[in-house]
């Protein structure tokens, strides 16, 4: 039996940005269409991190930093029985580099209305619904800046114990 693959998750850079559309066209199956331009562009606000196996891309996440907050705005996985272990895979990554640079906290902003099995999906990782008007002031305003309101629910994961209360 010929072992699977390893997969990987490195950075994406400009030059990835064709495979990128593809793989967006294709999950969203017409539904809207995505050229390397737009692509591009999206480069200038959200870094990307891609999930490849065997040179094929299969799952990729788009983030944010501000405030030490840590924002997920783009997470598409391709289908099938791999989703969890590429799902893991890109966010452990991601949360890896978000401790790097002091992050207190990681927000996933969802599809609203949010399927329970996609809540399910990400409790499985460590994140957990919190009310935009519990959450502290930094945090309360990243979620707001991505389009939550206060009586809304996120997604959240703590990524340190302690908060940073001065300036770094």
């Amino acid at each position: 039996m010929m072992a699977q693959p390893q997969l990987k998750v490195r950075r994406a850079r400009p030059a990835d940005a064709q495979r990128i559309a593809a793989f967006i066209n294709s999950a969203w199956k017409g539904q809207k269409q995505v050229d390397a331009l737009a692509v591009i562009e999206r480069f200038g606000s959200v870094g990307f991190l891609l999930a490849e196996r065997d040179d094929a891309l299969v799952g990729m996440l788009g983030w944010q930093i501000e405030n030490l907050v840590a924002r997920v705005t783009d997470f598409l996985i391709g289908p099938g029985a791999e989703r969890e272990s590429i799902g893991r895979a890109l966010l452990t990554q991601m949360e890896k580099e978000a401790r790097v640079l002091e992050c207190e906290a990681a927000i996933l902003f969802l599809p609203r209305p949010t399927p329970p099995a996609l809540m399910n999906f990400y409790r499985a990782f460590g994140y957990e619904p919190h009310l935009v008007s519990e959450l502290p002031k930094a945090w309360k305003e990243a979620a707001q800046e991505g389009g939550l309101r206060e009586h809304e629910t996120v997604m959240l994961k703590k990524l340190r114990e302690k908060r940073v209360l001065r300036p770094i």
